[in-house]
């Protein structure tokens, strides 16, 4: 009589998600760069949650007595050429670069990551024809299109996180799929289907979380280059415009008073830099860590150097 031969068990659902986090948090706490980056996000996010109850000032207030003023104790970024407080109109920008970003990104990943997975996973001409909708949105110069798609709506938030997120779905996508494929063929998934597993939910359960770490570094920096790409076209006068507070309209409207009031582009311009710098130090940690591509540039590298 011949032993019946045991079919080893897929993972878990918790442990793979619990996991991955747990990955993540350990990368944060043991690299000074992700850190600092985390320390500037966590940060500003507070900074933008309680910016209306610690704002010295009213954004639109005007005070044509103090306009143009410098630093001081009582406007310690100066006023801006109506007398507004800089300060506070930073803070106000803080939390619109951070919806627009957000909105931005999840549009991005809530498109890209299933049609990236479905690709992947299903295969055949299923993948051949999303692929090709994906190649022929690269193709298109992203900032371009986004000009053209805020300018045929109008400018707005809403319009702002479809024209940005445009041309950010493709890079998900195509990640994802990668990711799909290369675990697709992996024992975990035979054992899956051994046991009667659908599809649907062993891509769910099993092959996504395996499958996520390319696409964790990708929001990091896709974060970065949303918040560019809201105040390039702000800065333009093709995105935001007042009432709404921008840091990108912000600079623009600095450009008349560079000689007598350079503090109006200084700490705009610093705001920005330090929070895309934010992004960019905690996706480039994450980086290092989870993407084996790069892992494998970078030996080659050192490879060659050597």
């Amino acid at each position: 009589m011949s032993e019946a031969v045991a079919v080893p068990a897929p993972p878990q659902l918790p442990s793979s998600y619990v996991a991955a986090w747990r990955t993540i948090r350990g990368i944060i706490a043991n690299d000074r760069k992700a850190q600092i980056g985390a320390a500037i996000l966590v940060g500003s996010v507070i900074v933008a949650i309680i910016g209306p109850y610690i704002a010295p000032h009213d954004v639109e207030e005007p005070n044509t007595a103090i306009r143009l003023t410098g630093p001081t104790l009582s406007n310690i970024m100066g006023t801006d050429h109506l007398g507004r407080d800089l300060f506070s109109r930073i803070i106000s920008g803080l939390t619109v670069s951070l919806l627009v970003a957000t909105g931005a990104v999840v549009i991005a990943v809530v498109i890209g990551v299933p049609l990236g997975a479905f690709s992947g996973y299903q295969g055949g001409w299923v993948d051949s024809v999303i692929m090709r909708i994906m190649d022929a949105i690269i193709a298109m110069p992203g900032r371009l299109l986004a000009i053209a798609l805020v300018a045929a709506v109008g400018p707005s938030v809403g319009a702002l996180w479809v024209a940005i997120s445009f041309s950010s779905v493709p890079r998900y996508a195509r990640l994802i799929r990668g990711g799909v494929m290369a675990q697709r063929e992996r024992e975990y998934v035979e054992a899956a289907r051994a046991i009667g597993e659908s599809s649907g939910s062993t891509l769910i359960r099993y092959v996504l979380p395996n499958a996520m770490a390319p696409v964790v570094v990708q929001i990091t920096l896709n974060f970065a280059s949303a918040i560019t790409a809201e105040a390039s076209l702000s800065f333009l006068g093709l995105g935001l415009v007042p009432p709404t507070i921008s840091w990108g309209q912000m600079l623009s409207g600095a450009q008349d008073y560079l000689e007598v009031a350079p503090w109006l582009a200084i700490f705009p311009g610093l705001a920005l830099t330090l929070l895309i710098m934010g992004f960019v130090l905690l996706g480039d940690a994450l980086r290092d860590h989870l993407d084996p591509r790069y892992h494998g540039r970078r030996r080659a590298r050192k490879t060659a150097a050597a």
